[in-house]
């Protein structure tokens, strides 16, 4: 036993090697070894199954959080009164073309080829319908102006710039 403490006439001595510490109390009556495997926090990360659990479980949390997030859009674009009327009613691609000749080919061109406002041109690739209708009723991109016509008139002119 003696052996096991490199300092033999130390009072206190801790032994390290790797997660095992001994622990060394001598004075000239008494000798006492304890020896002890941490369980460190640290030494807890460093597990590869640990680790896994986590990283798991983080995945996890995001996906979720992502999914929540998502569902909970769709769940407030559709409960808007006047979006669930557009999307109930099957639009009229002539009649939104009209619609489109007499309220914005000015900006988007004749052909919706773009001129002061972009090119509507394949729009309904790079917006949803939810987006397209709010682009429309909210004004919020200047210049162009705040429409607000009916839910059929906006069925209509959805239908037409889908047909882009």
């Amino acid at each position: 036993m003696e052996g096991d403490c490199p300092q033999e006439n130390s009072l206190l001595c801790l032994q390290t090697q790797s997660r095992t510490f001994k622990l060394c109390v001598r004075n000239e009556n008494f000798l006492a070894h304890l020896d002890f495997t941490a369980n460190l926090l640290d030494n807890q990360i460093t597990k590869p199954e640990i680790l896994i659990q986590r990283i798991v479980l983080l995945t996890l949390a995001i996906l979720l959080a992502v999914l929540l997030g998502f569902f909970g859009v769709q769940l407030v674009q559709a409960s808007d009164p006047y979006v669930k009327s557009v999307l109930s009613l099957t639009g009229n691609p002539v009649q939104g073309h009209a619609i489109f000749q007499i309220n914005c080919a000015g900006c988007h061109g004749l052909e919706a080829d773009g001129r002061v406002g972009p090119s509507l041109q394949a729009v309904s690739k790079h917006k949803s319908r939810y987006g397209l209708i709010r682009q429309v009723i909210s004004g919020e991109t200047p210049p162009m102006p705040k429409f607000q016509p009916s839910a059929q008139e906006m069925a209509d002119l959805l239908n037409y710039l889908e047909s882009l």
